[in-house]
């Protein structure tokens, strides 16, 4: 590989990363947002010094050919990396299914891997033009909303994620996740917010059943983690 991928991590096995499948997820480290919630903050920085080397993840790899049937590539955001197309390639020769996780921000990129990906998981923060609350970077809502559009019109398979921190408003969370069913989104998973040492703090949505019902309804697929 001409460039160099910087991994941050990898999990050698998951059923949660990509519905469905047995999967390695591969962490690539760096991210420009820096969200108030972020689970992997270590992974914002990048660090060519700390990095796994690519050949020792190809090499995991082929031992789980036959066990595993994905390879996600998370974060971080993996579109940060100039990399990223070529490590696809690689995993792709390999016969694994490829996923991938992304924050939206950056559309352009995005389009140029779609064609490579068999699913994404693309997570929604807020309200787009309240972005920034969550992100801390200016516009990035306007990122997030042009590779949502992307994603729908690609045709892939994908699910959209929103953490509910324990700030939000209910009325925004409800209105965003409406607006992206009236966008074509159709499967959805309202995630709770888990702490540093993995409390969870569980905001007060989740208790009011008419509404998620009502959420609900706008999709085919609703889940809560």
């Amino acid at each position: 590989m001409e460039k160099t991928l910087l991994v941050g991590g990898v999990v050698s096995l998951t059923t949660v990363d990509y519905p469905g499948y047995l999967s390695v997820v591969i962490f690539l480290q760096g991210c420009m947002w820096r969200c108030c919630y972020c689970h992997n903050q270590h992974l914002q920085s990048v660090s060519p010094t700390e990095s796994l080397p690519w050949e020792d993840i190809l090499n995991l790899l082929k031992t789980r050919e036959g066990l595993v049937e994905a390879v996600v590539f998370s974060g971080g955001e993996p579109l940060q990396q100039p990399a990223l197309v070529d490590a696809i390639e690689d995993v792709k020769k390999m016969k694994f299914k490829i996923g991938l996780h992304t924050s939206g921000a950056f559309p352009e990129k995005l389009a140029q891997v779609l064609p490579l990906i068999d699913w994404v998981g693309i997570d929604v923060k807020y309200e787009f033009e309240r972005y920034p609350e969550i992100t801390g970077v200016p516009s990035s809502g306007e990122a997030a909303r042009k590779s949502l559009n992307l994603l729908i019109a690609s045709g892939v398979e994908f699910e959209a994620r929103m953490t509910v921190y324990e700030t939000m408003n209910a009325s925004s969370i409800t209105n965003v996740l409406k607006e992206i069913a009236a966008l074509g989104v159709k499967t959805v998973a309202l995630q709770k917010y888990r702490d540093e040492k993995e409390n969870v703090v569980e905001h007060s949505i989740f208790s009011d059943k008419l509404l998620l019902t009502d959420i609900s309804k706008c999709f085919e697929n609703f889940y809560i983690r």
